[in-house]
């Protein structure tokens, strides 16, 4: 490097941002919680868990009382860990959806183990507990850690019933104000957002809501929060959604296809992949 690239970089001030928790302890936290809600073997030493759940407890704590004080640092992390039970309960039950759903699911143990939609929905509704109990920060936190690893964007805030099957996950982008029933169903690169981005509709329902039993195939998009997919609705690949639908609605993105003849079509499609 020249002199003057040495120069320059030691002229650089960091600029520090004033944050009070502790990224990467949060983010061992949410990968120990993961871990030990389903561990893979078939007969955990329960010391074990209990010390892995001690640990990740403390560490939560100390984060929530730099954000608030010990007082209520030990409120809510005594709240999340009773609830840390049905939790567990309901992600083995969502795992369960996944098996009975995708053919190419062979186990239980392969949907917990290697599904990137499996794995975003356990940080969710881990994140969407913390939300709930005002740690907008600590849960925002878990949850774009889940989206650096799978690709999967849910904010914590939103609402997500029972057996929530996310197939593929990739692209996948659910806002703060979605509400989801249950036994919904989502391709890859499916949108739930919003029409408008203003930060004066902050406190303002911006994203759909999407009522039980409702499939939604790959690159959907759906947006506004004063749209509702009604019950048992199936909307097709690709299909662009600013309004509602009643139930038992079947929306799809037609596609026009023409036949043509060798000899007498030139066009640019010659596509190398």
């Amino acid at each position: 490097m020249t002199d003057k690239t040495y120069e320059l970089i030691a002229q650089f001030t960091p600029q520090s941002i004033d944050i009070p928790i502790d990224k990467c302890e949060l983010e061992k936290v949410i990968e120990t919680l993961v871990s030990l809600m389903f561990p893979i073997c078939d007969c955990p030493d329960s010391r074990d868990v209990q010390d892995g759940l001690r640990e990740a407890a403390e560490k939560l704590h100390a984060n929530i009382a730099r954000l608030h004080n010990p007082e209520a640092a030990d409120k809510k992390t005594e709240a999340f860990f009773q609830k840390l039970p049905a939790l567990q309960q309901r992600l083995y039950k969502d795992a369960a959806c996944y098996l009975r759903f995708d053919p190419a699911a062979k186990t239980l143990e392969e949907v917990i183990i290697t599904y990137p939609g499996f794995f975003a929905l356990c940080v969710h509704r881990i994140a969407h507990e913390l939300h709930q109990l005002g740690l907008p920060l600590i849960s925002r936190l878990f949850s774009e850690y889940a989206h650096s690893k799978v690709g999967i964007d849910i904010h914590p805030a939103a609402k997500i019933g029972k057996n929530f099957f996310m197939d593929h996950g990739t692209g996948i982008v659910i806002g703060e104000t979605t509400e989801i029933g249950d036994n919904v169903k989502i391709y890859q690169g499916v949108t739930l957002g919003a029409l408008y981005v203003e930060k004066k509709l902050s406190d303002v329902k911006r994203h759909p809501t999407v009522e039980d039993n409702v499939v939604i195939y790959a690159n959907a998009t759906i947006l506004g929060g004063a749209t509702v997919i009604g019950h048992d609705s199936t909307i097709g690949g690709g299909a662009w959604l600013t309004r509602s639908v009643i139930p038992y609605s079947l929306v799809t993105n037609t596609v026009d296809v023409k036949i043509r003849s060798g000899k007498d079509f030139s066009g640019p499609f010659d596509f190398v992949i």
